[in-house]
Order: structure tokens, then C-alpha cells, then sequence
């Protein structure tokens, strides 16, 4: 009980925290744009480079641990793209495929900081940076296939490279793990002065997550915003514990995976549905939905 408590109320409080600040009109729309954008440029990639470059451990990746959710990811992406033949429309299809295995990476971060430590936050910033690259290309893919809109082969391909590399994280992950092999640790004042720049980026991060929740949209889509919910935060975690168990993932990394696996959507799914033409309205709903019952599902996440 206290691991749950230690692990996700400083979370949710400040997620809350950033909904009544929102409220009350201490923050505004602008304020939380700007604040993403610095955290999603400059903040969280910092911090994902500096706990990937400068770890304690040798640096090794934990192959295993990697191709256990990768592969839970891409068994939930063929079973949500199962259900969207069968029973979502076109337009709301690539809103409904994000909702089911696209994760929230600062809310990951912050709840593995909190109950692993820094061996966690590392081996979660390496496997994110195998992850992302595989989500963006599913989201992408799914998003042009039922956008309505007649795109060649050279234009689905431009936007999903574009998707790729233009993504901070990933460059963030990979150059960590570079730095990790070659060097493996920072000057004094470059890790004071990277500590002291990323100490900001999880309460920003959690601050804008709640700012930007609205529930003016849940009870129209509340449906499909639990079908989505089913998919991210009870059967994604279940898939992946019997793919960490398959590939005999053990101690912190089969603790990070199971964090990872029960967090709730991403907020970014809003931004890309809205660049190519789903549903912006169920993307809202569905992030409201995941976030609320992910405390939930990453209770028992923290206590297995």
C-alpha cells in the first residue's frame, strides 16, 4: 500500500494540482502550449540523455526486456486494428488505434522515478527509445489508412520519416545510449547543470497533462473511450506480463514493463489525429478516461 501511495499520489496530485490551476485561470491555453513545447524540445530529452548517458550501470541494454514490449505493443496494435474493422468508423479509427497502445511517457517516468529509481528510469528511457519509433510508425500508418484521403507511397513514407526523426525523444534515447558506450559519464558542472535544467521537466510535464484535461467530450465518446481503455489498461498488461514472463524478464525491468504497460494513453494522440483528419473529439475523451482509471491499473502494476 505504501509503495502505491509513494509511487502515484505525488503524480496525481500534481496532475490535479494542474487541473485547478487551470480552473482558476492561474494557467491558461498559451501557458500550457508553450510549457509542452519546451518540455517535449528541451526539458525531457535532457533528462532522457542525461539518466541514459551518465548511469551507474555499464550501460547495457536489456535485449529481452526491449523485445518483450515491443512485442506486446504490436500484438495490442494487430488486436485494436481487429476491433476497428468490425466496429469503429473510418474517422474515428485512428483516434480509437493511438487510445489502445500509445503511452504517456511522463507520467511513466515521473510514477518510475518515484517507486524503481534511477536503474529504472534508465532502462525505461532505453526501451522508450526502441518503442517510440515502432508507435509513431503504427500511429502514422493507421491514421493515413483511414484518413479518407488518397496518399502515395512516397507521401506515407515522407510522413512517417518525418514522424521519426524530427521526434526529440527518440534522438534524446539514442544519443544517451551512444554516450553510454563511449564515455559513460559527465563533468561536474555538466551534470550539476543538467540536474538542476531537468529538475523542472516532470512537475511542468504533470502541470500541463492536468491543464489540458477536459471532460466536455467524455459522455459523447464514453463507449469507445472504454473499449480504448480495455484494450490500453487491462489487456496491454496483460499481453506484455506474459511476454516479460516468456522472455524471462526478472526484477526492475519486469517492474518498469509492468509500469509501462498499465499508463495511460498519450495527450499526443490529439496533436496527430488532428494533422491527419481523426477524430480530435474521441482523442480528448479517451485520454480523460485512460488517465483517470491508469490509477487503477498501475496500482497493481506497483504491488505485483
Amino acid at each position: 500500500m505504501m509503495m502505491v501511495l509513494n509511487g502515484l499520489f505525488p503524480v496525481f496530485a500534481l496532475i490535479i494540482l494542474g487541473r485547478c490551476l487551470k480552473h482558476f485561470n492561474l494557467t491558461n491555453d498559451r501557458f500550457l502550449k508553450t510549457s509542452d513545447r519546451l518540455v517535449y524540445f528541451i526539458f525531457f530529452p535532457a533528462m532522457l540523455f542525461w539518466k541514459i548517458g551518465g548511469a551507474e550501470s555499464d550501460g547495457g541494454i536489456d535485449w529481452n526486456f526491449c523485445l518483450a514490449s515491443l512485442s506486446a505493443v504490436m500484438v495490442i496494435y494487430l488486436l485494436s486494428t481487429l476491433y476497428i474493422r468490425f466496429a469503429v468508423a473510418d474517422y474515428e479509427a485512428g483516434s480509437f488505434s493511438q487510445s489502445c497502445y500509445r503511452f504517456n511517457t511522463y507520467i511513466g517516468m515521473a510514477i518510475i522515478i518515484n517507486a524503481v529509481g534511477e536503474e529504472g528510469a534508465r532502462q525505461f528511457g532505453i526501451m522508450v527509445g526502441f518503442a517510440i519509433p515502432l508507435i509513431n510508425v503504427l500511429a502514422v500508418s493507421t491514421l493515413i489508412w483511414f484518413s479518407g484521403k488518397r496518399f502515395t507511397l512516397r507521401e506515407r513514407s515522407r510522413l512517417t520519416i518525418k514522424a521519426l526523426i524530427s521526434n526529440p525523444l527518440i534522438i534524446a534515447c539514442l544519443s544517451g545510449i551512444v554516450y553510454a558506450r563511449l564515455i559513460n559519464t559527465f563533468p561536474r558542472f555538466i551534470d550539476n547543470t543538467l540536474r538542476l535544467t531537468t529538475s523542472v521537466t516532470l512537475p511542468l510535464a504533470l502541470l500541463s497533462i492536468g491543464g489540458v484535461l477536459t471532460f466536455t467530450n467524455l459522455k459523447g465518446y464514453m463507449n469507445l473511450s472504454l473499449t480504448a481503455a480495455v484494450f490500453k489498461l487491462l489487456l496491454f498488461p496483460l499481453v506484455g506480463c506474459g511476454f516479460l514472463k516468456l522472455f524471462h524478464v526478472t526484477g526492475i525491468p519486469f517492474k518498469v514493463g509492468m509500469i509501462f504497460f498499465c499508463l495511460p494513453t498519450s495527450t499526443a494522440i490529439y496533436v496527430l489525429s488532428s494533422q491527419l483528419n481523426s477524430n480530435t473529439e474521441l482523442a480528448s475523451s479517451a485520454i480523460v478516461l485512460s488517465t483517470l482509471l491508469s490509477f487503477i491499473s498501475l496500482s497493481v502494476a506497483l504491488v505485483m
